[in-house]
């Protein structure tokens, strides 16, 4: 059975993936910071899952704990970066700076290295990377700012890479999802779950399940076929609107 590591597993869309390979008869590596997460995801899967602690922004301790596989789960087939995060929701002269290197350090930064990491093998097995873009990367709205710059990159990195693994196998895709309901917005707000259920109510927004079938199914394709990108958003979400300012 194939492999696939999956970051940020402990939350969300990345922990929805997990039981949906597993369910699909994968074997997945988990990686996440809060270790607490992890093992109940794995008290749920079994076997089939190995949970993997560590911050992607902390390469050594990431080279460590891969290190540690052994096995199946050491050859790894699919690469899903999946950890990123958004912080803060201000306009860009009132943001924080801390909060914007930590977004690009993650969002970035981390998902650059793990991918890297893990070029040589997944070039060996002429496996797969599917990378967690945005919307925010192709349409731009007030205090998106460097949360919206970080998914541009993501999105334009995997076409990249496409573009470079030319001839490998190697198949790379852009996932670019649209309000999906998750810990997402609690997480930017600094933990207003009420500022995350006014953004949600009534949209009936997309779930962590509805992008983790979306991510199996892209992974489970006949290996020939390679899909390059994919924008989806919940109905009752559109892009249009142009902001216009008037004076007086």
């Amino acid at each position: 059975m194939p492999t696939a590591l999956i970051t940020g597993a402990t939350a969300g869309i990345g922990e929805a993936a997990a039981r949906a390979f597993v369910a699909a008869g994968w074997k997945v590596v988990g990686t996440g910071r809060r270790q607490e997460r992890l093992d109940t995801l794995k008290g749920e899967l079994g076997d089939a899952f190995v949970p993997l602690t560590f911050d992607v922004r902390d390469e050594a301790a990431r080279d460590a704990a891969l290190a540690s596989l052994s096995g199946d789960f050491a050859a790894i087939d699919l690469l899903v970066n999946n950890a990123g995060l958004a912080l803060g929701t201000e306009a860009a002269q009132d943001a924080d700076l801390a909060k914007w290197k930590t977004m690009v350090d993650t969002n970035i930064t981390a998902m650059l290295s793990m991918t890297h990491k893990l070029l040589p093998g997944l070039i060996e097995r002429k496996g797969a990377i599917i990378n967690l873009g945005s919307v925010a990367g192709n349409y731009i709205y007030p205090g998106g700012n460097v949360y919206a710059g970080t998914k541009a990159f993501v999105n334009h990195f995997s076409l990249a890479l496409r573009a470079d693994l030319h001839g490998k196998g190697v198949r790379v895709t852009s996932i670019e999802p649209g309000m999906v309901e998750t810990e997402f917005t609690v997480v930017r707000t600094g933990g207003d779950q009420q500022a995350s259920d006014k953004l949600y109510a009534g949209v009936e927004p997309m779930t962590g399940d509805d992008i983790a079938e979306t991510i199996l199914w892209v992974a489970t394709l006949p290996p020939h076929l390679n899909i390059n990108r994919i924008e989806l958003m919940p109905v009752n979400q559109d892009f249009a609107g142009f902001a216009v300012a008037r004076e007086g």
